[in-house]
Protein backbone atom coordinates (compact mmCIF):
# COMPACT_ATOMS: atom_id res chain seq x y z
CA UNK A 1 0.00 0.00 0.00
CA UNK A 2 1.24 3.44 -0.99
CA UNK A 3 0.16 6.53 0.26
CA UNK A 4 -0.01 9.78 -1.78
CA UNK A 5 -0.54 13.82 -0.47
CA UNK A 6 -4.01 15.78 -0.79
CA UNK A 7 -1.84 18.23 -2.69
CA UNK A 8 0.27 16.01 -5.16
CA UNK A 9 3.50 17.39 -4.30
CA UNK A 10 5.51 15.05 -1.53
CA UNK A 11 6.88 11.94 -2.17
CA UNK A 12 4.41 8.74 -1.89
CA UNK A 13 5.07 6.69 1.46
CA UNK A 14 4.60 3.08 2.64
CA UNK A 15 2.48 2.56 6.00
CA UNK A 16 5.63 2.94 7.71
CA UNK A 17 6.71 5.83 6.38
CA UNK A 18 3.46 7.82 6.60
CA UNK A 19 3.05 6.94 10.79
CA UNK A 20 6.34 8.80 11.06
CA UNK A 21 5.69 11.03 9.33
CA UNK A 22 2.45 12.57 9.67
CA UNK A 23 1.55 15.57 7.82
CA UNK A 24 3.10 15.88 4.28
CA UNK A 25 5.84 17.58 3.44
CA UNK A 26 3.90 20.00 0.72
CA UNK A 27 1.40 20.83 3.72
CA UNK A 28 -1.22 18.09 1.94
CA UNK A 29 -2.20 15.04 4.26
CA UNK A 30 -1.73 11.77 3.69
CA UNK A 31 -4.44 9.21 2.15
CA UNK A 32 -4.25 5.72 0.72
CA UNK A 33 -3.65 5.70 -3.30
CA UNK A 34 -6.85 3.20 -3.15
CA UNK A 35 -9.47 2.08 -0.74
CA UNK A 36 -9.24 -1.50 -0.12
CA UNK A 37 -12.77 -3.01 -0.17
CA UNK A 38 -14.08 -6.14 1.50
CA UNK A 39 -17.04 -8.32 0.19
CA UNK A 40 -20.28 -8.43 1.43
CA UNK A 41 -19.13 -12.08 2.18
CA UNK A 42 -16.09 -11.01 3.88
CA UNK A 43 -17.32 -8.57 5.88
CA UNK A 44 -20.27 -10.99 7.21
CA UNK A 45 -17.30 -13.54 7.54
CA UNK A 46 -15.99 -11.02 10.57
CA UNK A 47 -19.09 -11.03 12.97
CA UNK A 48 -18.47 -12.35 16.09
CA UNK A 49 -14.12 -11.33 16.04
CA UNK A 50 -12.93 -10.08 19.24
CA UNK A 51 -12.10 -6.42 18.56
CA UNK A 52 -8.36 -7.01 18.43
CA UNK A 53 -8.54 -9.85 15.52
CA UNK A 54 -10.99 -7.41 13.84
CA UNK A 55 -8.42 -4.49 14.04
CA UNK A 56 -5.83 -6.53 12.56
CA UNK A 57 -8.36 -7.67 9.71
CA UNK A 58 -9.77 -4.15 8.85
CA UNK A 59 -5.66 -2.69 9.18
CA UNK A 60 -3.98 -5.41 7.44
CA UNK A 61 -4.26 -3.78 3.96
CA UNK A 62 -3.32 -0.23 5.02
CA UNK A 63 -0.78 -1.55 6.55
CA UNK A 64 0.97 -3.80 3.35
CA UNK A 65 4.01 -5.50 4.23
CA UNK A 66 5.60 -2.91 7.16
CA UNK A 67 3.99 -5.36 9.75
CA UNK A 68 2.80 -9.04 9.53
CA UNK A 69 -0.70 -10.04 10.47
CA UNK A 70 0.88 -11.54 13.19
CA UNK A 71 2.70 -9.16 14.02
CA UNK A 72 0.33 -6.51 13.95
CA UNK A 73 -2.41 -8.63 15.85
CA UNK A 74 0.05 -9.03 18.79
CA UNK A 75 0.21 -5.14 18.84
CA UNK A 76 -3.88 -4.74 18.55
CA UNK A 77 -3.77 -7.35 21.59
CA UNK A 78 -1.43 -5.55 23.65
CA UNK A 79 -3.01 -1.76 22.78
CA UNK A 80 -6.53 -2.90 23.71
CA UNK A 81 -5.86 -4.92 26.88
CA UNK A 82 -5.24 -1.69 28.93
CA UNK A 83 -9.21 -0.58 28.06
CA UNK A 84 -11.08 -1.35 31.31
CA UNK A 85 -14.33 -2.92 29.44
CA UNK A 86 -13.66 -6.16 27.51
CA UNK A 87 -15.74 -5.09 24.56
CA UNK A 88 -13.15 -2.52 23.93
CA UNK A 89 -15.94 -0.27 22.44
CA UNK A 90 -19.39 -1.27 23.74
CA UNK A 91 -22.23 -0.57 22.46
CA UNK A 92 -25.60 0.83 24.39
CA UNK A 93 -29.13 0.63 23.05
CA UNK A 94 -31.17 3.85 24.52
CA UNK A 95 -34.37 3.27 22.49
CA UNK A 96 -35.91 1.60 19.57
CA UNK A 97 -33.71 3.43 17.22
CA UNK A 98 -30.88 5.40 19.01
CA UNK A 99 -27.72 3.92 20.30
CA UNK A 100 -24.35 5.02 21.51
CA UNK A 101 -21.19 3.45 21.22
CA UNK A 102 -18.77 3.60 24.45
CA UNK A 103 -15.45 4.53 22.81
CA UNK A 104 -14.13 5.87 26.64
CA UNK A 105 -13.27 2.64 28.03
CA UNK A 106 -9.06 3.19 27.33
CA UNK A 107 -6.40 5.17 29.89
CA UNK A 108 -7.83 8.44 29.62
CA UNK A 109 -11.18 8.12 29.29
CA UNK A 110 -11.85 9.48 25.74
CA UNK A 111 -12.25 8.35 22.35
CA UNK A 112 -8.48 8.79 21.22
CA UNK A 113 -7.23 6.38 23.49
CA UNK A 114 -8.38 3.60 20.95
CA UNK A 115 -6.09 5.01 18.12
CA UNK A 116 -3.65 6.42 19.74
CA UNK A 117 -2.63 2.98 22.47
CA UNK A 118 -1.87 1.22 19.15
CA UNK A 119 -0.02 4.22 17.17
CA UNK A 120 2.32 4.58 20.48
CA UNK A 121 3.30 0.97 19.92
CA UNK A 122 3.65 1.66 16.20
CA UNK A 123 6.30 4.89 16.95
CA UNK A 124 8.08 2.32 19.52
CA UNK A 125 8.14 -0.35 16.73
CA UNK A 126 9.37 1.18 13.85
CA UNK A 127 11.60 3.75 15.47
CA UNK A 128 13.44 0.38 16.56
CA UNK A 129 14.46 -0.86 13.21
CA UNK A 130 18.07 -0.31 12.06
CA UNK A 131 18.86 2.68 9.62
CA UNK A 132 20.17 1.93 6.70
CA UNK A 133 23.02 4.01 7.63
CA UNK A 134 23.44 2.28 10.99
CA UNK A 135 22.14 5.40 12.40
CA UNK A 136 19.74 6.12 15.46
CA UNK A 137 15.91 7.14 14.86
CA UNK A 138 14.67 9.70 17.04
CA UNK A 139 10.83 11.94 16.55
CA UNK A 140 9.60 14.65 18.03
CA UNK A 141 6.37 14.59 18.38
CA UNK A 142 4.29 18.10 18.01
CA UNK A 143 0.68 18.45 18.74
CA UNK A 144 -2.14 20.63 19.23
CA UNK A 145 -5.07 19.51 21.22
CA UNK A 146 -8.08 20.74 22.33
CA UNK A 147 -8.66 18.13 25.31
CA UNK A 148 -8.45 14.76 24.69
CA UNK A 149 -6.24 13.99 22.29
CA UNK A 150 -3.26 15.61 24.10
CA UNK A 151 -3.97 13.54 27.03
CA UNK A 152 -4.35 9.96 25.16
CA UNK A 153 -0.76 10.58 23.04
CA UNK A 154 0.93 12.07 25.74
CA UNK A 155 -0.49 8.11 27.84
CA UNK A 156 0.76 6.20 24.84
CA UNK A 157 4.20 7.24 24.57
CA UNK A 158 5.13 8.29 28.08
CA UNK A 159 8.54 7.22 28.70
CA UNK A 160 8.92 5.49 25.72
CA UNK A 161 12.79 5.74 24.13
CA UNK A 162 13.27 7.50 20.92
CA UNK A 163 10.32 9.97 21.21
CA UNK A 164 9.97 13.25 22.84
CA UNK A 165 6.18 15.10 22.80
CA UNK A 166 5.89 18.61 22.58
CA UNK A 167 1.90 18.97 23.59
CA UNK A 168 0.19 22.51 22.94
CA UNK A 169 -3.22 23.30 24.06
CA UNK A 170 -5.07 26.30 24.10
CA UNK A 171 -4.54 28.25 27.74
CA UNK A 172 -7.79 28.22 29.86
CA UNK A 173 -9.49 26.64 27.20
CA UNK A 174 -9.86 22.35 28.36
CA UNK A 175 -11.20 21.42 31.27
CA UNK A 176 -9.55 20.86 34.59
CA UNK A 177 -9.69 16.61 34.20
CA UNK A 178 -8.19 17.16 30.61
CA UNK A 179 -5.96 19.37 31.68
CA UNK A 180 -4.79 17.46 34.62
CA UNK A 181 -4.23 13.90 32.53
CA UNK A 182 -1.73 15.83 30.45
CA UNK A 183 -0.42 17.66 33.46
CA UNK A 184 0.02 15.40 35.81
CA UNK A 185 2.23 12.70 33.37
CA UNK A 186 5.72 13.53 34.82
CA UNK A 187 8.51 12.05 32.02
CA UNK A 188 11.47 13.64 31.04
CA UNK A 189 10.49 13.47 27.49
CA UNK A 190 6.84 15.07 27.96
CA UNK A 191 6.69 18.52 27.86
CA UNK A 192 3.13 20.10 27.82
CA UNK A 193 2.93 24.08 26.61
CA UNK A 194 -0.33 25.86 27.45
CA UNK A 195 -0.52 29.17 24.60
CA UNK A 196 -2.24 32.20 24.71
CA UNK A 197 -4.97 31.34 21.99
CA UNK A 198 -7.29 28.93 20.85
CA UNK A 199 -6.92 25.90 19.19
CA UNK A 200 -6.78 26.63 15.80
CA UNK A 201 -3.64 29.20 16.79
CA UNK A 202 -2.15 26.08 18.13
CA UNK A 203 -3.20 23.81 15.00
CA UNK A 204 -1.63 26.34 13.06
CA UNK A 205 1.67 26.75 14.24
CA UNK A 206 1.87 22.31 14.55
CA UNK A 207 1.22 22.75 10.77
CA UNK A 208 3.70 25.64 10.25
CA UNK A 209 6.21 23.35 12.11
CA UNK A 210 5.93 21.17 9.86
CA UNK A 211 6.87 23.25 6.97
CA UNK A 212 9.53 24.73 8.43
CA UNK A 213 13.13 23.39 7.43
CA UNK A 214 15.08 24.97 9.90
CA UNK A 215 12.82 22.44 12.54
CA UNK A 216 12.59 19.29 10.50
CA UNK A 217 16.47 20.04 9.02
CA UNK A 218 17.52 19.03 12.84
CA UNK A 219 14.41 16.98 13.82
CA UNK A 220 12.35 14.38 13.22
CA UNK A 221 8.89 15.77 13.69
CA UNK A 222 5.84 13.43 13.98
CA UNK A 223 2.31 13.91 14.27
CA UNK A 224 -0.31 12.41 16.66
CA UNK A 225 -3.09 14.46 15.89
CA UNK A 226 -6.17 13.03 13.16
CA UNK A 227 -3.63 14.46 10.18
CA UNK A 228 -1.53 11.23 10.58
CA UNK A 229 -3.15 8.60 8.84
CA UNK A 230 -2.18 6.05 11.24
CA UNK A 231 -4.58 6.75 13.93
CA UNK A 232 -7.27 7.55 11.57
CA UNK A 233 -6.97 4.08 10.50
CA UNK A 234 -7.49 2.43 13.49
CA UNK A 235 -10.90 4.76 14.50
CA UNK A 236 -11.95 2.81 10.88
CA UNK A 237 -12.47 -0.52 13.45
CA UNK A 238 -14.95 0.66 15.66
CA UNK A 239 -17.74 1.91 12.76
CA UNK A 240 -16.92 -1.97 11.74
CA UNK A 241 -17.31 -3.03 15.30
CA UNK A 242 -20.65 -1.65 15.92
CA UNK A 243 -22.30 -1.79 12.34
CA UNK A 244 -21.55 -6.11 12.71
CA UNK A 245 -23.51 -6.06 16.29
CA UNK A 246 -26.20 -4.22 14.56
CA UNK A 247 -26.94 -7.02 11.74
CA UNK A 248 -24.30 -5.43 9.24
CA UNK A 249 -23.36 -6.09 6.43
CA UNK A 250 -27.30 -7.74 5.78
CA UNK A 251 -28.50 -3.87 7.40
CA UNK A 252 -27.72 -0.55 7.05
CA UNK A 253 -26.62 1.63 9.84
CA UNK A 254 -26.33 4.87 10.12
CA UNK A 255 -23.67 6.85 12.84
CA UNK A 256 -23.71 10.24 14.24
CA UNK A 257 -20.87 11.69 15.56
CA UNK A 258 -19.73 15.04 17.05
CA UNK A 259 -16.88 16.40 15.14
CA UNK A 260 -14.90 19.32 15.69
CA UNK A 261 -11.34 18.15 13.63
CA UNK A 262 -13.55 15.86 10.96
CA UNK A 263 -11.19 13.11 11.99
CA UNK A 264 -13.40 10.37 13.50
CA UNK A 265 -16.28 10.91 10.84
CA UNK A 266 -13.57 10.65 8.24
CA UNK A 267 -13.03 7.29 9.04
CA UNK A 268 -16.84 6.62 8.82
CA UNK A 269 -16.19 7.62 5.52
CA UNK A 270 -13.65 5.47 4.78
CA UNK A 271 -15.35 2.47 6.54
CA UNK A 272 -17.98 3.14 3.89
CA UNK A 273 -15.26 3.22 1.36
CA UNK A 274 -14.42 -0.15 2.07
CA UNK A 275 -17.57 -1.65 1.85
CA UNK A 276 -19.79 -1.41 4.84
CA UNK A 277 -23.35 -0.65 3.97
CA UNK A 278 -23.53 2.61 5.95
CA UNK A 279 -26.73 4.99 5.60
CA UNK A 280 -25.58 7.81 6.87
CA UNK A 281 -23.09 9.34 8.58
CA UNK A 282 -24.40 12.83 10.77
CA UNK A 283 -21.53 15.31 11.48
CA UNK A 284 -22.63 17.10 14.56
CA UNK A 285 -21.31 20.48 15.10
CA UNK A 286 -21.80 22.92 18.07
CA UNK A 287 -21.98 26.67 17.80
CA UNK A 288 -18.20 26.92 16.19
CA UNK A 289 -20.14 25.12 12.55
CA UNK A 290 -17.70 25.77 10.06
CA UNK A 291 -18.68 21.66 8.84
CA UNK A 292 -22.24 22.36 9.07
CA UNK A 293 -22.69 25.39 6.95
CA UNK A 294 -19.47 23.38 4.40
CA UNK A 295 -22.28 20.30 4.21
CA UNK A 296 -25.20 21.95 4.48
CA UNK A 297 -24.52 25.10 2.35
CA UNK A 298 -20.71 24.67 0.57
CA UNK A 299 -19.79 27.68 2.75
CA UNK A 300 -16.38 26.68 4.55
CA UNK A 301 -15.64 29.80 5.61
CA UNK A 302 -13.67 30.39 9.80
CA UNK A 303 -15.17 32.44 12.07
CA UNK A 304 -14.07 33.48 15.51
CA UNK A 305 -13.64 30.33 18.11
CA UNK A 306 -16.37 30.26 20.51
CA UNK A 307 -15.47 28.88 23.92
CA UNK A 308 -18.22 26.27 24.81
CA UNK A 309 -18.80 23.33 26.93
CA UNK A 310 -17.76 21.09 24.45
CA UNK A 311 -14.31 22.25 24.15
CA UNK A 312 -12.64 18.99 21.53
CA UNK A 313 -15.44 20.96 19.50
CA UNK A 314 -14.63 24.45 19.80
CA UNK A 315 -12.39 24.27 16.28
CA UNK A 316 -13.13 26.33 13.43
CA UNK A 317 -10.11 24.58 10.75
CA UNK A 318 -10.67 21.38 10.30
CA UNK A 319 -7.81 19.43 9.27
CA UNK A 320 -9.48 16.23 7.97
CA UNK A 321 -12.49 17.90 5.84
CA UNK A 322 -9.35 18.57 2.93
CA UNK A 323 -8.53 14.61 3.13
CA UNK A 324 -12.99 14.49 1.75
CA UNK A 325 -12.39 17.69 -0.52
CA UNK A 326 -9.51 15.80 -2.39
CA UNK A 327 -11.74 12.51 -2.61
CA UNK A 328 -14.75 14.90 -3.72
CA UNK A 329 -12.35 16.89 -6.15
CA UNK A 330 -11.78 13.36 -8.39
CA UNK A 331 -8.46 13.64 -6.62
CA UNK A 332 -7.47 16.08 -8.32
CA UNK A 333 -4.21 17.28 -6.16
CA UNK A 334 -3.20 20.27 -7.96
CA UNK A 335 -6.97 21.84 -7.80
CA UNK A 336 -6.93 21.01 -4.52
CA UNK A 337 -3.82 22.59 -3.24
CA UNK A 338 -5.21 25.66 -4.66
CA UNK A 339 -7.76 25.88 -3.25
CA UNK A 340 -6.44 24.94 -0.11
CA UNK A 341 -3.87 28.07 -0.66
CA UNK A 342 -6.23 30.14 -1.32
CA UNK A 343 -8.26 29.07 2.08
CA UNK A 344 -5.36 29.55 4.46
CA UNK A 345 -4.96 32.96 3.01
CA UNK A 346 -8.18 34.14 2.89
CA UNK A 347 -9.98 31.58 5.45
CA UNK A 348 -12.97 31.23 3.28
CA UNK A 349 -13.69 28.99 0.81
CA UNK A 350 -17.01 28.00 -1.14
CA UNK A 351 -17.27 24.25 -2.21
CA UNK A 352 -17.25 23.07 -6.11
CA UNK A 353 -20.51 21.31 -7.15
CA UNK A 354 -18.31 18.24 -7.28
CA UNK A 355 -17.33 18.23 -3.80
CA UNK A 356 -21.04 19.23 -2.77
CA UNK A 357 -22.43 15.78 -4.48
CA UNK A 358 -19.88 13.68 -3.26
CA UNK A 359 -20.29 14.34 0.48
CA UNK A 360 -24.55 14.85 0.39
CA UNK A 361 -24.09 11.37 -0.77
CA UNK A 362 -23.06 9.86 2.55
CA UNK A 363 -23.06 12.98 4.87
CA UNK A 364 -25.95 14.96 6.49
CA UNK A 365 -25.17 17.85 9.54
CA UNK A 366 -26.65 19.41 12.25
CA UNK A 367 -26.17 22.11 14.64
CA UNK A 368 -26.37 22.01 18.00
CA UNK A 369 -26.22 25.08 20.96
CA UNK A 370 -25.79 25.07 24.76
CA UNK A 371 -29.27 24.72 24.88
CA UNK A 372 -29.77 21.80 22.31
CA UNK A 373 -26.76 19.76 24.29
CA UNK A 374 -28.25 20.28 27.74
CA UNK A 375 -31.98 18.94 26.52
CA UNK A 376 -29.76 16.20 24.51
CA UNK A 377 -28.09 15.33 28.16
CA UNK A 378 -31.31 15.58 29.92
CA UNK A 379 -33.26 13.41 27.89
CA UNK A 380 -30.42 10.91 28.11
CA UNK A 381 -30.19 10.70 31.76
CA UNK A 382 -34.42 10.99 31.97
CA UNK A 383 -35.16 8.55 29.98
CA UNK A 384 -32.49 5.88 29.67
CA UNK A 385 -30.07 6.45 32.95
CA UNK A 386 -27.97 7.49 30.65
CA UNK A 387 -25.00 9.72 32.09
CA UNK A 388 -23.80 11.68 28.49
CA UNK A 389 -20.59 14.18 28.14
CA UNK A 390 -21.34 17.23 26.32
CA UNK A 391 -19.63 15.95 23.36
CA UNK A 392 -21.66 13.17 23.31
CA UNK A 393 -24.62 14.80 23.80
CA UNK A 394 -24.27 16.69 20.75
CA UNK A 395 -24.12 13.79 18.53
CA UNK A 396 -27.25 12.67 20.36
CA UNK A 397 -29.18 15.28 19.45
CA UNK A 398 -28.05 15.16 16.00
CA UNK A 399 -29.35 11.62 15.91
CA UNK A 400 -32.71 12.29 17.37
CA UNK A 401 -33.05 15.47 15.03
CA UNK A 402 -32.04 13.66 11.80
CA UNK A 403 -34.54 13.29 9.13
CA UNK A 404 -35.01 11.07 6.10
CA UNK A 405 -33.37 7.72 7.78
CA UNK A 406 -35.68 4.70 6.50
CA UNK A 407 -37.32 2.66 9.66
CA UNK A 408 -35.47 0.16 10.92
CA UNK A 409 -32.27 1.90 10.47
CA UNK A 410 -30.53 1.88 14.12
CA UNK A 411 -28.77 5.17 14.24
CA UNK A 412 -25.32 4.83 16.42
CA UNK A 413 -24.07 8.04 18.50
CA UNK A 414 -20.48 8.17 19.21
CA UNK A 415 -19.84 8.63 22.67
CA UNK A 416 -16.29 10.24 22.64
CA UNK A 417 -15.41 11.05 25.93
CA UNK A 418 -16.54 9.95 29.84
CA UNK A 419 -18.83 12.06 31.48
CA UNK A 420 -16.71 12.66 34.40
CA UNK A 421 -13.90 14.60 32.47
CA UNK A 422 -16.59 17.26 32.10
CA UNK A 423 -18.56 17.38 35.58
CA UNK A 424 -20.06 20.19 35.60
CA UNK A 425 -21.87 20.92 32.36
CA UNK A 426 -22.88 17.36 33.28
CA UNK A 427 -24.44 18.47 36.54
CA UNK A 428 -25.70 21.61 35.38
CA UNK A 429 -27.67 19.62 32.59
CA UNK A 430 -28.67 16.88 35.04
CA UNK A 431 -28.08 17.20 38.50
CA UNK A 432 -25.90 14.37 38.67
CA UNK A 433 -21.75 15.13 39.32
CA UNK A 434 -19.88 12.55 37.50
CA UNK A 435 -17.34 10.50 39.40
CA UNK A 436 -13.96 9.49 37.93
CA UNK A 437 -13.43 5.96 37.42
CA UNK A 438 -11.16 4.60 40.05
CA UNK A 439 -8.84 3.52 37.39
CA UNK A 440 -7.87 7.27 36.98
CA UNK A 441 -7.00 7.58 40.67
CA UNK A 442 -5.62 10.40 42.58
CA UNK A 443 -6.03 12.87 39.66
CA UNK A 444 -6.20 16.23 41.53
CA UNK A 445 -3.52 15.27 43.68
CA UNK A 446 -0.68 14.82 41.55
CA UNK A 447 1.41 17.89 41.13
CA UNK A 448 1.20 19.38 37.44
CA UNK A 449 4.14 20.79 35.17
CA UNK A 450 3.24 22.87 32.39
CA UNK A 451 4.81 25.64 30.82
CA UNK A 452 2.88 28.60 29.28
CA UNK A 453 4.17 30.73 26.30
CA UNK A 454 2.76 33.74 24.14
CA UNK A 455 0.83 32.48 20.96
CA UNK A 456 3.64 32.81 18.40
CA UNK A 457 5.09 30.79 16.57
CA UNK A 458 8.71 32.02 17.44
CA UNK A 459 8.30 31.00 20.84
CA UNK A 460 6.93 27.78 20.72
CA UNK A 461 9.66 27.02 18.25
CA UNK A 462 12.47 28.19 20.10
CA UNK A 463 10.99 26.45 23.10
CA UNK A 464 11.01 22.85 21.30
CA UNK A 465 14.29 23.31 19.75
CA UNK A 466 16.12 23.97 23.15
CA UNK A 467 14.30 20.56 24.69
CA UNK A 468 14.12 18.34 22.14
CA UNK A 469 16.30 15.62 20.74
CA UNK A 470 18.09 15.89 17.09
CA UNK A 471 16.65 13.07 14.99
CA UNK A 472 19.56 11.16 14.49
CA UNK A 473 21.13 12.43 17.91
Amino acid sequence: MKYVSTRGQAPSLDFQGVTLAGLASDGGLYVPESWPQFSHDEIAAMAGLPYARLAQKIMQPYVGDCLTPERLLELCEQAYGRFAHAAVTPLKQLDETQWVLELFHGPTLAFKDVALQLLGLLFEEFLARPREDGGDEHITIVGATSGDTGSAAIDAVAGRAKVDIFMLHPHGRVSDVQRRQMTTVIAPNVHNIAIDGSFDDAQAMVKRMFNDSAMTGRFGIAAVNSINWARLMAQVVYYFYAALQLGAPHRKVAFSVPTGNFGDVFAGYVAAKMGLPIERLIVATNVNDILHRALSAGDYSASTVTPTAAPSMDIQVSSNFERLLFDGCGRDASALAAQMKHFEVTKAMQLTNAQRESAAALFSSARADAGDMANAMRWAFEATGEVLDPHTAIGLHAARAAEGIPAGVPIVTLATAHPAKFVDAVERATGVRPGLPARVGDLFEREERCDRLPGNYEAVAAYVAERATPKHG
